[in-house]
């Protein structure tokens, strides 16, 4: 078939989104420059790709302001383009960043957010045709200097992230104050059964390291506490380090209020710059944070840290190691708003990079479905509470955008596309003797 395309010439970019404050959210309040072909281009291809799916496309002219499932059995969910026009030239622009711009700006929404990304997700592979999928660089951003996990910037890039506001991620959060996957007793997870699952997570991950009495346990990533108390619990005496000033406060209260002080110190460090050595090292969903220039760095100071005889237990989301290399590569939309500098590694990186640094995986396990429907409560109550989020000062792009990366998640989890997994190290590749 043949496709007749406009001239190659420059289209400008447009006025400001009338909702978008453009000195909060310059690029989604403005169209980005895209020349006419680039942008019919990206229409003819993302128009074939989404009609081999099980997607309805429809145009509307009245955004949604909030997206509610579809009932079960109601068919394919419902993709809603509010503005063709402007959803097409962002992502022949920016590609998945503009997909998601466009999504902050209101110009498309869904009946079924999670429903629409698990498909999108599912299908990935397919979406592109193989020869465009070639002319990746001519479209991929490069990832900014600036988010590189040097001293500085890994400080800065936690903060952008963790120090948003204690008490926006109370408003959805288990009462345990846990940013990280549950472990359920079962699935489809309840709300009731939230903080439970969140303790059995926890409580995997001490087994896994042999926390008992006397344990001198790190905690690289402190959270809001919840480990470093329940650690605390079992007689380990506990340093637990975080970038985030925000969370050290609170954990530092909520420590306190456990009658945990006397057993669990709360620093404000660098894992790089930890000294000493420990029984058990814990770090649960951080390597993610890390970044791929540094991941020798972290194994390094794991080895380092851990004491003779010791275990390093970690929870760590994973992709395979293709994807992870295709997502190395560029500036994505979750790394230019969510998580700047992160990289999920997959299991091939994690074997390599722990192997080169004088560790051994002894036990691995995956539970990716418990991740999904983790997410899904955190974004169930995130929407309902969406004007409590407004109250903290966080406007209606914030919390579009806030949404969209919760679903993501949540849809990478479905679609197997992610994955979640608790391992646990040794030096020298021998296994320590279970605790008595």
């Amino acid at each position: 078939m043949t496709v007749t395309v406009p001239s190659p010439e420059p289209v400008a970019t447009g006025p400001a989104h009338p909702r978008v404050d453009p000195e909060r959210w310059p690029d989604a309040a403005r169209l980005p420059r895209a020349s006419a072909l680039r942008t019919a281009i990206a229409r003819r291809v993302v128009e074939t790709a989404l009609a081999r799916l099980p997607l309805r496309i429809q145009n509307g002219t009245t955004p949604t302001a909030v997206p509610h499932p579809a009932p079960s059995g109601e068919g394919p969910p419902t993709l809603t383009l509010h503005d063709p026009a402007a959803f097409h030239r962002r992502i022949g622009a920016d590609g998945l960043i503009g997909f998601g711009e466009s999504y902050m700006a209101g110009e498309w929404d869904s009946d079924d957010l999670v429903g629409v990304l698990t498909v999108l997700a599912t299908h990935v592979d397919d979406l592109v045709p193989a020869p465009l999928r070639r002319l990746r660089g001519a479209w991929a951003h490069r990832r900014p200097d600036r988010d590189r996990n040097t001293l500085d910037g890994a400080r800065d890039n936690i903060q952008r992230h963790y120090d948003l506001s204690n008490d926006l991620f109370a408003l959805f959060l288990d009462p345990s104050l846990t940013y990280s996957s549950a472990v359920f007793d079962t699935l489809p997870a309840t709300s009731r059964a939230f903080r439970a699952a969140q303790h059995r997570k926890i409580d995997r991950l001490l087994d896994l390291a042999g926390a008992g009495p006397g344990t001198r346990l790190l905690e690289i990533g402190t959270g809001w506490g919840e480990l470093a108390v329940r650690a605390a619990s079992r007689g380990a005496d506990v340093l637990t380090v975080t970038l985030s000033a925000e969370q050290r406060e609170l954990a530092l209260r909520r420590i306190a209020d456990a009658g945990a002080t006397d057993r669990v110190t709360v620093e404000l460090r660098d894992y790089r710059q930890v000294e000493g050595r420990f029984d058990a090292v814990l770090s649960v969903e951080m390597i993610e944070a890390v970044g791929a220039d540094y991941w020798p760095a972290y194994f390094t100071a794991l080895r380092r840290l851990l004491a003779p005889g010791g275990r390093v237990a970690l929870q760590s989301i994973t992709m395979a190691h293709e994807r992870m290399l295709d997502t190395a590569r560029t500036h994505t939309w979750i790394s230019k708003y969510v998580f700047p500098g992160g990289l999920i590694p997959s299991p091939e990186a994690i074997a390599r990079e722990s192997a080169a640094a004088g560790l051994t995986i002894t036990h691995d396990t995956g539970f990716g479905d418990h991740y999904a429907e983790t997410l899904r409560l955190w974004r169930e109550r995130f929407v309902a509470e969406s004007a409590a989020v407004g109250a903290l000062g966080f406007d209606h792009v914030f919390r579009r955008m806030w949404e969209l990366y919760l679903a993501y998640s949540e849809a990478g989890f479905r679609s197997r596309y992610l994955d979640v997994r608790q391992l646990r190290l040794v030096a020298d590749g021998r296994e320590p003797e279970e605790p008595r």
